[in-house]
């Protein structure tokens, strides 16, 4: 444990959170009652719980009675029994309402909301910076997979990139339509109209200068992640951008006691994917990382890669 994760367990602790010699875990439970009320507000198909180590003994003893998988079994049957079904679902209903507020400028969202927000917008900067480092985007052709509602897309697009932006989810296509004609209309001279679609994934044909695909691998198991990563790398003529969710003992720790607490909207699956795993099916693919980052926020976290030809 280091950076955010120890400052957050050293807070935690000098503020008495975990006085355990007087406290069960049930009681430890019921002092984070309130806490937990608002991480009830995370949507854990994009975020993990990070509350650190307090919170986590709280939810001990529960992880031996509590089953939030059945919710997602349920979910997925309903969709058919099929998962990428059920995440198209999930986005084009109660997901999209929460995460276009999240993704967007409305003073409508807790302060749970607004770290995630936040951590994305940093991961975005990110991506853009590097981009620029590598000669900017201007006349580039870019593959946004999983464009959501534009955060990236737009960006690109108005720097002058030719960007075909797609997301699994029409409703979140449609807004990211909607909010590039907005920040187009403000006279920018460079803007290209990106192209927006609604596939998954595996349905994205093409090639492109650049790919990118941000916070998308967490709606996929281990099993299709390494496929879908050298999918994602046939793709790309140049360079692919993408992030994920760390798998380490501590995230998905957290992780696992977020899902107690889900909420009545969270309906998809969240997998975490270890960055080794990652980075083979990319050296397997013929590419090479040549850049690495880490975004970590209380409520967001992000690991995000670089990968040429190698």
């Amino acid at each position: 444990m280091k950076g955010n994760q120890l400052k957050s367990a050293t807070a935690l602790a000098s503020a008495n959170l975990l006085p355990a010699s007087l406290l069960t875990s049930a009681a430890l439970a019921q002092d984070h009652a309130q806490r937990l009320q608002e991480v009830s507000e995370i949507d854990l198909g994009t975020t993990v719980v990070s509350q650190g180590v307090p919170l986590a003994i709280a939810g001990f003893l529960a992880l031996q009675f509590l089953d939030p998988e059945k919710r997602r079994q349920e979910m997925t049957a309903a969709a058919g029994g099929d998962e990428m079904q059920s995440v198209a679902n999930y986005f084009n209903g109660e997901g999209f309402e929460r995460w276009r507020k999240i993704y967007g400028e409305t003073d409508e969202v807790n302060k749970v909301q607004l770290d995630i927000r936040d951590g994305h917008a940093v991961t975005v900067e990110k991506v853009l910076n590097w981009l620029e480092m590598d000669g900017g985007v201007q006349g580039k052709s870019v593959c946004d997979a999983g464009c959501g509602t534009g955060s990236l897309t737009i960006p690109l697009a108005l720097k002058g990139a030719e960007v075909s932006a797609s997301d699994i989810a029409v409703e979140m296509t449609k807004e990211a339509k909607k909010r590039y004609e907005d920040a187009a209309a403000k006279g920018v001279t460079t803007a290209i109209e990106p192209r927006f679609e609604a596939k998954n994934l595996e349905e994205i044909e093409g090639k492109y200068d650049v790919v990118t695909c941000l916070d998308v691998m967490i709606h996929y198991p281990n099993n299709k992640a390494n496929s879908m990563v050298k999918h994602l790398a046939s793709l790309a003529n140049k360079r692919l951008i993408i992030s994920f969710a760390p798998k380490t003992f501590y995230y998905s720790t957290l992780k696992r006691i977020g899902e107690l607490f889900p909420g009545p909207s969270k309906a998809t699956r969240a997998y975490l994917h270890a960055e080794e795993d990652v980075e083979r099916a990319l050296n397997e693919a013929g590419w090479k990382v040549v850049r690495r980052e880490m975004t970590a926020t209380n409520f967001y976290f992000s690991r995000l890669l670089e990968a040429v030809p190698a």
